[in-house]
């Protein structure tokens, strides 16, 4: 199938810079929600932050003190990419320990959340059932369960992932994301896990960031709050930087999913606004 019937049968084209528009329209059915649940992305970087005290684990605690309690959360990790999009669908997901060389104190952290079972077919209806399978599989990985571990410690809330389908381009994601925006007004935290800035091969132990990495982490921040989400889509006409600070796109596109669902006037606060071990963007927002 060519790319523009396949973006035409889908629905996930983006006719010139469409991206208002589409906002306008997902928020169409909700905004007459006397609330709506805010979005967050979360820069989640080690996974150490899950048992190290650090200014990014008290930050994660802090923001959701505040929020209303959600029903659900929904996950996008970068943490889960899949051919063909997928979402969690066991009433038990399994705390995943996907990563090696770091300290038995890590491995041996269990989120027991629960699943929702119902709530995945929820995920998978607004997406499409020719878009979504549902997973007995996967369970929480830990772009998922290091945060979440320090929001909400006592794992009482169910949680559901929806992996990144690699077979999409960023545009796709972006459109993809904005379907879920009626979940917001239906008591779900949509929580999306990544790093804006994220190159593992350039990685330098420290507690600081390279220049260029500092510099495009405030371009983009400058692109978020001028609501340029065509620009954050095409990242890579960003200027040279762009494919040093994301060399793949796994940990950027949770980011795209956050964004989709902003509100035409909903405001959006940064946090943990800082770039660490040189080449890692701990920038968070949320949104609402």
């Amino acid at each position: 199938m060519k790319r523009r019937a396949f973006l035409q049968q889908t629905g996930l084209g983006l006719a010139g810079l469409t991206m208002g528009n589409m906002m306008n329209q997902s928020f169409a059915a909700v905004q007459s929600s006397k609330l709506l649940m805010p979005v967050l992305f979360v820069g989640h970087g080690s996974p150490m932050n899950a048992v190290e005290d650090s200014a990014f684990s008290r930050a994660w605690a802090a923001v959701a003190q505040p929020l209303p309690r959600p029903k659900m959360i929904l996950s996008v990790s970068a943490h889960w990419e899949t051919e063909g999009a997928q979402v969690t669908a066991m009433a038990k997901p399994r705390t995943i320990h996907d990563f090696y060389g770091f300290p038995d104190e890590l491995f041996a952290v269990q989120y027991p959340a629960p699943g929702a079972p119902e709530f995945a077919r929820r995920v998978r209806e607004l997406l499409g059932k020719d878009v979504v399978a549902l997973d007995q599989e996967w369970g929480l990985d830990h772009g998922t369960w290091s945060v979440l571990v320090r929001m909400y410690p006592k794992a009482d809330i169910p949680v559901v992932q929806l992996s990144l389908d690699r077979r999409r381009t960023p545009a796709e994601h972006y459109a993809l994301a904005s379907r879920l925006a009626a979940l917001r007004a239906e008591g779900v935290l949509v929580f999306c896990s990544g790093n804006i800035v994220h190159n593992l091969r350039l990685l330098e132990w420290g507690d600081r960031g390279f220049d260029w990495a500092e510099a495009f982490d405030l371009k983009l921040k400058a692109l978020i709050e001028a609501r340029d989400h065509a620009a954050l889509v095409d990242y890579p006409k960003l200027g040279p930087d762009a494919l040093r600070a994301i060399p793949t796109d796994e940990h950027y596109l949770p980011l795209l999913y956050a964004l989709a669902l902003r509100g035409p006037a909903e405001p959006l606060k940064f946090f943990t606004e800082k770039v660490t071990l040189g080449s890692i963007s701990m920038r968070s927002c949320l949104v609402g």
